[in-house]
């Protein structure tokens, strides 16, 4: 099996609860409050911890919460590698609202981080072995704007895969400077990137054009209950959603890319490791809060859905 380095720049101590009814003045009265280890990277690696593999990650931790995300990280099966930083890990809130059914999320931008406190992970990356490294979530403010840029130049000039799930301009220049593996935006993430509302004939349009450049090899648009599109030099491939009763959308993309990232690691061709990922974040979606997937639904839902097309 080959393996894996999840990195996670801006962590979070993700604490999901549930509530009758959420309104403006009045105290909102919680309870199944739980903690989770969470942000992208993060995500990544518990989700290939849940499937089986055994990640790295790299991640960056600071101030007392910080010791609170290291005693969440603590229950999965994850080699960690810890870089502190000066700021506090955040915390961000995700609450239920019984009555309603939906989901309120608060997400805080996180600690400032300077450029000198990235430069070890910079180090650690290009001296690092993993065959994929996967750069997901959100840079925290003060990090450069070229961080995962320069985090793909270092994995490609030894061999390496990168396989990149962020947004705004750290996604902008990434692209425009280097080249990925595979990239993994949402709908929303590559019309921001492009500029223009797009439909689906148009968001594989704008995601084969990022193949023709060399921005990345394989790009997987994921469209929520619409699906999700592959692309890459053969062609363009659409995947219907898989129904399944819906808990919560937390996590689905992270559990995308990990289990894709898991299945190629396995040693699946990365078609069939994208219907893995189809499958892994509907299961996704059956979960409360940030649970992630969860194995068995992941391949019970695989087989039902692609299980004759599997290789």
């Amino acid at each position: 099996m080959s393996n894996v380095l999840a990195i996670a720049l801006n962590p979070a101590i993700d604490v999901a609860c549930d509530a009758h009814n959420v309104r403006p003045t009045f105290k909102t009265r919680t309870w199944n409050q739980r903690h989770f280890a969470g942000g992208g990277g993060t995500n990544v690696a518990r989700v290939i911890s849940e499937l089986g593999g055994a990640p790295e990650l790299l991640y960056l931790s600071g101030g007392e919460t910080g010791s609170l995300f290291e005693h969440c990280l603590s229950r999965h099966s994850i080699r960690s590698h810890r870089f502190e930083i000066e700021g506090s890990t955040r915390i961000a809130l995700m609450v239920h609202e019984e009555n309603t059914g939906f989901e309120y999320r608060f997400v805080p931008d996180g600690p400032r981080v300077e450029g000198a406190e990235i430069e070890p992970v910079h180090a650690f990356v290009e001296n690092h072995h993993a065959d994929y490294v996967v750069a997901s979530g959100s840079l925290p403010r003060g990090a450069p704007a070229d961080t995962y840029c320069r985090m793909a130049d270092s994995v490609h000039r030894r061999g390496g895969r990168l396989v990149l799930d962020t947004s705004g301009d750290a996604l902008k220049i990434t692209l425009d400077q280097s080249h990925v593996f595979l990239l993994k935006p949402s709908m929303r993430e590559l019309e921001r990137l492009v500029g223009e509302e797009l439909d689906q004939a148009g968001a594989g349009d704008a995601a084969a054009s990022l193949i023709k450049r060399g921005a990345a090899e394989n790009v997987v648009v994921s469209m929520g209950q619409q699906g999700a599109i592959f692309v890459n030099s053969d062609g363009v491939v659409r995947v219907p959603s898989i129904r399944v009763r819906e808990k919560s959308a937390v996590g689905a993309g992270d559990s995308f890319v990990g289990a894709m990232v898991w299945s190629l690691m396995e040693g699946r061709s990365v078609l069939d490791a994208f219907r893995f990922g189809v499958a892994a974040g509907s299961a996704a979606v059956m979960t409360p809060g940030t649970e992630l997937c969860r194995r068995a639904d992941v391949l019970r839902l695989f087989q039902e859905n692609f299980g004759k097309q599997s290789l």
